[in-house]
């Protein structure tokens, strides 16, 4: 199952309110595992950046001013992320930017039924527990140590590991035997050894260890062990 892992920065909080998308990174993933495909590009937003926007992800207008607008490289985001489900930490918040951006580029908006919360799977999975992406990825052993501000591209490739983890850990990506046709799996070759069973190893306690435990219970005072001696 092929899925898009993303994450958004943008100039603020409101889309309808004028603030615009200035990174995204998409992370490929098919069977919860990575494939090492991303889209991952900067934009500019045609408007200032307000201040307090740019002190949690470092973007400024500097910056942004020789990159493309959202409408030049549409094409290219929609052909990376085709038909595939979209998963994003708090995702009606990037759902909401990336459907303004389309719309104002006369792009169909993306179905929310697409969509895929990590924020709430971890509600559901540990109530009460801390969900931001630092949270998560603390539970989950997932190294953030790199993380200084916020950045589409290595926030994206962090909720990926992190995705995975909440929907049942490394382990799913890892069958032995791809999804093949019988053709592709060659027969195995060269002799085969057959091992003889080895015999199984005396348990019993020798007699010179009887006599040495005789000897130790001899020294007890009325020691329970004394009952055991004569057995055998």
């Amino acid at each position: 199952m092929r899925e898009i892992v993303f994450d958004t920065e943008t100039t603020g909080l409101n889309p309808g309110g004028g603030d615009r998308i200035v990174e995204i990174c998409c992370i490929e993933i098919v069977n919860r595992v990575e494939t090492g495909r991303h889209f991952h590009a900067y934009f500019n937003p045609e408007r200032p950046m307000p201040f307090g926007a740019e002190a949690v992800h470092g973007l400024s207008d500097t910056f942004l001013s020789d990159k493309p607008c959202f409408a030049e490289l549409v094409e290219d985001l929609l052909r990376f992320i085709e038909d595939a489900p979209l998963i994003a930490h708090n995702a009606s918040f990037d759902f909401s930017f990336l459907n303004y951006e389309l719309s104002l580029c006369g792009r169909p908006m993306i179905c929310t039924s697409r969509m895929r919360d990590t924020l709430a799977m971890a509600r559901t999975r540990h109530p009460g527990a801390k969900h931001s992406l630092d949270a998560l990825c603390m539970r989950f052993g997932v190294d953030r140590s790199h993380r200084i501000k916020h950045g589409a591209l290595l926030d994206a490739q962090l909720l990926a590991q992190v995705y995975v983890e909440l929907t049942g850990g490394r382990q799913i990506g890892l069958g032995l035997v791809a999804e093949t046709d019988d053709a592709d799996i060659a027969p195995a070759t060269g002799a085969v050894t057959i091992r003889e069973p080895r015999p199984p190893r005396p348990h019993r306690a020798a007699i010179e260890e009887l006599e040495r435990h005789r000897a130790f219970i001899a020294k007890l005072a009325n020691p329970l062990w004394a009952r055991f001696v004569g057995a055998s």
